[in-house]
């Protein structure tokens, strides 16, 4: 029986793994971090990608049918080349040698992102808060603009990148005082760019932890009008979109539409968590994004 793969180079993906379970609950999962080399935003578009493939190959040999890019690093530099490339050799590979493949696949996770934003923003103008990584691919901005020429006569994208984000998070450092600073900093340079912004994307899967400050600092922004922000008295209602629980429900449609991939994952409700790096610290770092004790098991490539 098949399981479903969900990636990430670190702990972010936790995140979108959390919701995924919400949803669909009844699967087995494995998890696979590469903490160890982890962040993969400071690495050329070839080393995320070969990186991002190693581990794809590995989930599929655990007998992962279906796997999640839960990083949006990996999403971005390695998802398209993975499908158009690697997925499409394999299967030539199996009919060359007369083999009956089974069905696999990789999917990611800024694409049933972008896909939620038409629905919410009035004023067309959406924000991007990501890793540096992240904004230079401008993966966000391609696919925005894809969906604008199908659904919205006009959109406005603005992107902000927020390095210190990630690593608070990881240090447990979110929540403390001092993280106010940070979250205001990135938020405010965002807005100053165009204050015009009613929809705020959280792309990168650690973000959801700090939604709640996030949202805190946008409401008293709100309250406060122009008194501090170089913006207009009428400042529009501004909402944020985290992965989560939308890439839970892109990928309940996705097994629903294709049932070769949902009717041999087997259901027994339980999570496998791997890693790279050592698999105690792992644990211990992993209940920050899932508020829950785990036990994780090392692997070496």
């Amino acid at each position: 029986m098949a399981k479903i793969g969900v990636f990430d180079s670190g702990y972010g993906g936790l995140t979108i793994l959390k919701e995924i379970r919400k949803t669909l609950p009844e699967y087995d999962y494995i998890y696979l971090g590469d903490n160890a080399r982890a962040p993969y935003g400071t690495h050329s578009f070839d080393v995320i990608y070969r990186y991002t493939l190693q581990a794809v190959k590995y989930l599929f040999e655990q007998d992962c049918n279906l796997v999640i890019l839960a990083c949006n690093t990996a999403s971005a530099k390695a998802l398209r080349t993975i499908q158009q490339t690697y997925l499409v050799e394999r299967q030539k590979t199996a009919l060359l040698k007369d083999e009956r493949s089974k069905p696999v696949n990789v999917l990611g996770v800024i694409r049933p992102t972008v896909e939620a934003v038409p629905e919410i923003t009035k004023t067309g103008h959406v924000g991007i808060l990501a890793t540096p990584a992240t904004v230079s691919s401008e993966s966000y901005v391609l696919e925005l603009e894809k969906i604008a020429n199908e659904r919205v006569k006009e959109l406005v994208v603005t992107q902000q990148a927020c390095p210190m984000w990630v690593p608070l998070i990881e240090a447990g450092e979110h929540n403390e005082p001092g993280a106010k600073y940070f979250i205001g900093k990135y938020l405010r340079e965002l807005l100053t760019k165009d204050p015009q912004i009613d929809t705020i994307v959280l792309g990168c899967t650690h973000y959801p932890l700090l939604k709640d400050r996030i949202d805190e600092w946008l409401n008293y922004r709100q309250e406060i009008g122009e008194s501090e922000f170089p913006v207009p008295k009428e400042l529009p209602h501004i909402t944020t979109i985290a992965q989560g629980e939308l890439e839970a429900e892109s990928l309940r449609d996705y097994l629903t539409r294709h049932p070769e991939y949902r009717e041999p994952l087997s259901k027994g409700g339980t999570c496998t968590y791997l890693t790279t790096e050592n698999a105690d610290r792992f644990a211990q770092s992993a209940s920050i994004f899932l508020d829950t004790p785990i036990v994780a098991g090392h692997i070496d490539w």
